[in-house]
């Protein structure tokens, strides 16, 4: 079980990024975080990695408390961020030091085959799609087999046509394992098709808005009403949580009023 209790975060210059956010994330729960610029999305997701360390509160993974990287922890950038004097299959096995060598090549092997660039192994960096370079970047997160994966907007630099393929691609590769997955997005339709529960944050300090549970079966179709539905409970969500005129008590209700329209 992933905790975060109470976290805050201040920086020196005395911004306050997050107040008191508190979430409880199961076992291959995929939770996406979405929000207006300056929310603290980004910032969360660093303190759930252990790569900045809150000012108050506490990050907890099975009893463990997170205040440096954690073996348990992945974590996928916007960009794919590859070593680019290494080989592709070089860069997934990075992490992989540990294991003697044949139970190191055969992994990474297998997870080159599984984003389908088994051909690509001898590969540079450079030499790869955008779209390739980032499936390099999510095997090598998932080749460790960690217990949780955080994501960055990993597909945000992608055309529409790549990104919809990386998604439900994802999506296949965290059915193997089911990891507990926490992605940061401003796409409402990707974080839609991807998640269990979307959070909307509010900004100056951020803070969680909105909790929506996303329990269309998978895999979802974009056309369908239903999904709509959830798109416009998404919308709306984003849009008050930029409205400081707006009282909890109001939120509430107009949530509660939107859940119960759809039948």
């Amino acid at each position: 079980m992933l905790t975060i209790d109470r976290v805050g975060k201040t920086y020196p210059n005395g911004v306050r990024a997050l107040d008191g956010i508190s979430l409880d994330v199961g076992p291959g729960e995929i939770v996406v975080v979405v929000g207006g610029s300056g929310c603290g999305k980004s910032t969360l997701l660093r303190a759930v990695a252990g790569l900045d360390i809150a000012s108050q509160g506490r990050v907890g993974l099975d009893g463990d408390t997170i205040t440096a990287p954690h073996e348990k922890i992945g974590i996928i950038f916007q960009e794919p961020r590859l070593l680019p004097w290494l080989t592709v299959a070089d860069n997934v096995g990075f992490g992989l030091e540990h294991l003697p060598k044949t139970q190191r090549r055969e992994r990474v092997a297998a997870a080159l085959d599984r984003v389908g660039l088994a051909d690509k192994a001898g590969a540079w960096p450079r030499e790869l799609s955008g779209g390739q370079a980032q499936r390099v970047a999510i095997a090598r997160a998932l080749v460790p087999q960690p217990q949780v994966l955080l994501l960055d907007e990993p597909f945000s630099a992608l055309d529409a046509f790549t990104r919809a393929d990386l998604q439900d691609h994802l999506l296949d590769l965290w059915a193997d394992t089911k990891p507990t997955l926490i992605m940061v997005t401003h796409d409402v339709e990707e974080a839609i098709v991807l998640a269990d529960r979307i959070l909307v944050m509010r900004p100056r300090p951020g803070r969680i808005y909105e909790e929506i549970i996303d329990d269309l079966p998978r895999p979802r179709d974009r056309q369908s009403a239903a999904f709509d539905f959830v798109k416009r409970r998404v919308l709306a969500a984003l849009d008050r949580s930029l409205d400081r005129a707006v009282s909890v008590d109001e939120r509430t209700e107009k949530a509660e009023a939107g859940a119960h329209s759809w039948w």
